[in-house]
């Protein structure tokens, strides 16, 4: 069975930083579309970013332009996520996803995302 993992999250103070990593067992990255998705208490999962299989077009929402960077390196199998300036409304669950369409102008619903990771918990204290 395909497993995802996140790794990273935490608490941090506004402005400061995180990097998110995600890991995918049993399976390559490598030829596939992966991203971003955040979830707030109360909230619909957002997507955040993603990065195309060769990792020339990423994506990022509005509200992470400027601050967020999405990376991948394929033979270690981990997608990165680091995340500067950080604010309280960054404040959720992040959301490894694995497959997914991925253009520059927008990331995939959560539905037709095949594999996910458990989570991790990223708070943002002001």
């Amino acid at each position: 069975q395909v497993q995802v993992v996140e790794s990273g999250g935490g608490l941090v103070q506004a402005g400061g930083s995180l990097r998110l990593s995600c890991t995918a067992f049993r399976l390559t990255i490598d030829g596939v579309n992966m991203g971003w998705f955040r979830q707030a208490p109360g909230k619909e999962r957002e997507g955040v970013s993603c990065i195309s299989w060769n990792g020339q077009t990423t994506y990022y929402a509005d509200s992470v332009k400027g601050r967020f960077t999405i990376s991948r390196d394929n033979p270690k199998n981990t997608l990165y996520l680091q995340m500067n300036s950080l604010k309280p409304e960054d404040t959720a669950m992040y959301y490894c996803a694995y497959g997914g369409p991925c253009s520059s102008g927008r990331w995939s619903s959560p539905d037709l995302v095949p594999h996910w990771g458990r989570g991790t918990q990223v708070t943002v204290s002001s």
